[in-house]
């Protein structure tokens, strides 16, 4: 097909580009820290947030207390670190775990807890329900705290 090199070349490109931005984001300091955990309404729904206002997510691989998502998974979820405090109003057991790096993550409930690269500010939810590094990922909705 006459083109058809120049269209991958193109194409290919593209994806590079993009690849790239999305790396140098996983590499910029991560809005993860826990703080005073809250919430915030999102497309409708009433969803945590880390104290910067980022949707917080849980992955559904996680087991126990024990988060599976490490190395190049944790660039594109960072780990919320730190101990979290609830603001009023959030129901669920919070506390915090040790991560296979020695780091303290929060978490709800004994479930780990994440923030998304893709959320380059806060009042979005791009991580829910996507399928990545190994397992569904979804947003901690007040209705879900505590059951993931």
């Amino acid at each position: 097909m006459p083109g058809a090199g120049w269209a991958v070349a193109v194409a290919s490109a593209a994806a590079l580009i993009v690849l790239g931005a999305s790396v140098a984001q996983a590499d910029s300091p991560s809005p993860a820290t826990a703080g005073s955990l809250q919430t915030a309404k999102i497309a409708g729904v009433t969803v945590l947030t880390n104290a910067n206002g980022f949707t917080l997510y849980w992955f559904a691989p996680d087991t126990g207390g024990t988060s599976n998502c490490n190395g190049s998974c944790a660039a594109y979820w960072p780990p919320v670190t730190g101990i979290p405090t609830a603001e009023p109003g959030i129901t669920g057991r919070l506390g915090t775990i040790k991560r296979a790096d020695g780091a303290t993550q929060a978490t709800d409930n004994g479930h780990p807890l994440y923030t998304y690269v893709g959320d380059t500010r806060p009042g979005q939810a791009n991580g829910n329900n996507l399928n990545l590094n190994g397992g569904l990922w979804h947003e901690l909705t007040t209705s879900t705290a505590g059951q993931p």
